[in-house]
């Protein structure tokens, strides 16, 4: 007969402060969430929506000052990502390439910058200079040249046996196609997991709008955000029902929605790509 595993009182406490602690976190997303669907919204919490209706959500996708916003933010989380991503493969296989000439130098130089940096003012004058501020290129092509994400890629390509790239080279593989063909396709932990880091990145910017962007018609769907919830930065719809707290509350659900449906697909590559470089055999 089995004995029972006793139930330690640390695991009980754990148990409750995890408990306590996703209340904390659920209840203030519940009351978003209520409120986005509510049309007679106003502040306090309610369990459920007194006038339920899914006019503060076509707000926002009628609304030209709302949709410009968000097109914007897909576009540059979309391409932003995939140059990000095709930047930092790159950079990372060129850093495994044992036989060229000042690898060590050049991989010494990136991690130097992750250190130090000519500050705020300089590199505007620098994005200045090269005619990127007030562009949307600016904040596609700036947090792309990302030396963190490319050092995680660097040891993860590290971790990739050599032999494979010995078989490859007698099989007639160039540089490239051994990239292509051998170490993309065992990478795929490590792309899920930076490219989620990017995408979050591109999805969650404010500081780079804020910084290099002063034409509005640039601004992404988090400054339109902040604009709405710090003041009364949002034009009434015709037609539409929905009340301006009932409209915000909805662009904050939409603001949550594409990261939450992509976590759960994602997660397994995560969870391994977490680990990259951790572990050296």
């Amino acid at each position: 007969m089995k004995k029972k595993k006793k139930i330690s009182v640390f695991q009980i406490v754990n148990g409750l402060v995890f408990i306590i602690l996703a209340f904390v976190i659920l209840i203030p997303m519940w009351k978003v969430i209520v409120d986005s669907f509510d049309l007679h919204t106003a502040y306090g919490m309610k369990l459920w929506p007194e006038a339920f209706g899914l006019d503060g959500y076509g707000n926002v996708f009628s609304n030209p000052t709302l949709l410009r916003p968000l097109i914007i933010s897909f576009i540059t989380t979309i391409v932003g990502t995939l140059i990000a991503l095709t930047l930092s493969t790159l950079g990372a296989y060129v850093l495994i390439q044992w036989d060229m000439p000042g690898r060590n130098f050049f991989a010494n130089m990136l991690l130097f910058t992750m250190i130090f940096n000519g500050g705020m003012i300089p590199t505007y004058l620098v994005l200045r200079g090269l005619h990127l501020t007030n562009t949307i290129w600016v904040v596609i092509l700036f947090p792309a040249l990302n030396v963190y994400n490319l050092v995680l890629m660097r040891n993860f390509f590290e971790g990739i046996p050599q032999s494979l790239f010995e078989s490859a080279t007698l099989d007639g593989c160039s540089p490239m196609q051994t990239f292509i063909r051998i170490v993309l396709p065992m990478s795929k932990a490590a792309l899920a997991s930076i490219g989620l880091m990017f995408a979050v990145t591109y999805w969650n910017d404010y500081t780079h709008y804020k910084l290099y962007i002063t034409d509005s018609k640039w601004y992404n769907f988090q400054m339109k955000l902040r604009g709405m919830v710090m003041g009364s930065d949002l034009p009434p719809t015709a037609g539409s029902n929905a009340t301006e707290n009932t409209v915000k509350n909805a662009a904050i659900i939409i603001v949550i929605i594409p990261f939450m449906i992509l976590y759960p697909f994602l997660q397994k590559y995560f969870v391994k790509g977490v680990n990259i470089g951790a572990v050296k055999e």
